[in-house]
């Protein structure tokens, strides 16, 4: 495998088109540094809580039936992500960034700010972020989360302070977390829909780390990538939706490890090249 991959990497590396190197990342990435995933074994949408079920709890229709009820959970997920640290897989990817400069591109779907927090900036945050609010009317333009407001434990209620924080300054509706909801479709604004797949179209190699490819976007990535005839790696501990995609396509590798040791070999390669 590493035989095939090293050689995958050398012909990309030495194109002069369609030769980006993007990474495609979900939350198995953040595992490491203790965020559960949203439908492994253990992940949020599989186990559920009194506060979260899927497709149901993660919605815009939710959202405006429930505000404060969103926002108690999505303020326990902002203290979740604060006490949480980069790990070793974030700092492969920040290191293999500086190797790749400007022909690196990270594409993820996590809204947990790790990869920002290890030194990435080439980012691209295609389910949006929690750093940032926007009106649920509509009516303002997306806005960073007011520093006053603070990461809460589960059972912790709004304050007055921060109801009126999170209100909009022009209609009077609630803010809500710039992030992509089930009932709600992919747009350029805040989701990077063009831009993403662009970078997908021009790139030789696509790394899909941690995700099992279970929204339309990062499939999409993945689809545009294969007609353009790049090279799609699948580093994930278990088969998923890419594997599906992949089966039958002869421009795949699959490597079934962690992605800390994937990510160490894909480093060792591109150093070795430069």
């Amino acid at each position: 495998m590493e035989e095939h991959l090293s050689e995958i990497i050398s012909q990309v590396y030495n194109k002069n088109k369609r030769n980006l190197f993007a990474f495609l990342t979900g939350a198995g990435i953040s595992a490491d540094s203790g965020i559960p995933t949203y439908r492994g074994v253990d992940g949020i949408w599989i186990k559920g809580t009194k506060f979260h079920k899927p497709e149901e709890f993660g919605t815009l229709k939710y959202f405006k039936e429930n505000p404060e009820e969103v926002w108690q959970y999505s303020l326990f997920r902002k203290k979740m992500f604060e006490n949480a640290n980069p790990n070793e897989s974030h700092q492969e990817i920040f290191t293999i960034e500086n190797l790749l400069k400007d022909r690196f591109h990270l594409i993820t779907q996590n809204i947990d700010n790790l990869h920002r927090r290890a030194g990435s900036s080439r980012i691209y945050e295609i389910h949006g972020n929690n750093r940032e609010i926007k009106c649920s009317n509509g009516c303002k333009e997306i806005m960073h989360l007011p520093v006053e407001i603070k990461g809460k434990n589960i059972d912790e209620e709004l304050t007055e302070k921060e109801i009126n924080l999170l209100k909009c300054s022009e209609c009077g509706s609630w803010m809500r977390p710039n992030i992509l909801w089930f009932d709600e479709r992919y747009d350029e604004k805040t989701n990077k829909i063009f831009s993403s797949l662009k970078i997908a179209k021009n790139s030789g190699i696509l790394f899909i780390i941690g995700t099992s490819g279970a929204t339309n976007l990062p499939i999409a990535i993945a689809e545009t990538t294969l007609k353009y005839g790049g090279t799609i790696v699948d580093i994930n501990t278990e088969d998923n939706h890419f594997t599906e995609l992949i089966k039958n396509k002869k421009n795949k590798i699959i490597i079934r490890d962690t992605s800390t040791q994937a990510l160490r070999t894909i480093k060792k390669i591109i150093e070795n090249i430069n």
